[in-house]
């Protein structure tokens, strides 16, 4: 199952979900990219405001209403859980109108067949260096089986001789898998003092001592936090559309 978790305020800019982009909400765009995806048998957008809800239905998704309470979007998705029954589950960021579906599908693969992984993301190698000391990057190590290590807005890891001859510096993709046990159980995990500090939800998993499996995409998220991440992403949208002759 694929959920869109979708609130209303935003301190950088309020009611984004609903923000216009190439004739359509935002949130239109994020729901219609998902659905291309090969593997949710289901989608749905969690919402704590009507009237995310009701321009969801008008483009024909499905909306839940849930708390506004929940401090993370994984907390919002542990309310839908424990009433959608599914064996995984699918965070979504609603704020990504350039989602694209084989990330979803690579995200869902990389828990298949192995149930002693609670959790899956993505990871893509930093090609820019200045994203590597960018504390906004959020970077990801991994260990040998591809489990994450950590995932840290510091520059990880400290490359002391600066001779390494294979990619070191990865940045998370947020796009999260969680089988059901887990996920309805997050809520009430511990908060380590490294999820309060780095204020990174997905560390509450590993400080619990779940496993994280991390697989590598070509995929380059680009969300919208600001009005000027939307107009960025509609002058995409434009240079697409002249490109194949559209008005």
């Amino acid at each position: 199952m694929g959920i869109i978790p979708a609130r209303f305020a935003s301190s950088r800019f309020p009611g984004k979900a609903l923000a216009p982009l190439a004739g359509k909400p935002m949130l239109q765009h994020v729901w219609e990219r998902a659905q291309k995806s090969r593997y949710l048998d289901d989608l749905l957008v969690a919402t704590d405001d009507e009237r995310i809800a009701s321009a969801v239905r008008q483009f024909g998704a499905r909306a839940r209403i849930t708390s506004a309470a929940h401090p993370t979007g994984t907390d919002r998705l542990a309310e839908i859980a424990s009433s959608e029954p599914a064996s995984l589950y699918v965070n979504i960021q609603g704020d990504e109108p350039l989602i694209d579906p084989e990330a979803i599908d690579a995200a869902i693969l990389s828990v298949h067949g192995d149930e002693s992984v609670a959790m899956g993301t993505l990871k893509k190698q930093i090609a820019d260096p200045t994203d590597i000391v960018n504390t906004n990057v959020v970077k990801v190590v991994t260990n040998l089986l591809n489990d994450a290590i950590y995932f840290s807005r510091c520059p990880i890891p400290y490359e002391r001789d600066g001779r390494s001859t294979v990619p070191l510096y990865f940045k998370h993709i947020g796009l999260y898998v969680y089988r059901h046990d887990f996920l309805t159980h997050y809520p009430d995990l511990t908060v380590g003092p490294l999820e309060q500090a780095e204020r990174l939800e997905q560390l509450r998993a590993l400080e619990n001592g779940y496993r994280i499996r991390v697989v590598n995409t070509e995929y380059e998220s680009l969300g919208v936090d600001t009005p000027e991440d939307l107009e960025r992403v509609n002058q995409l949208f434009s240079a697409v559309a002249e490109s194949f002759g559209f008005s």
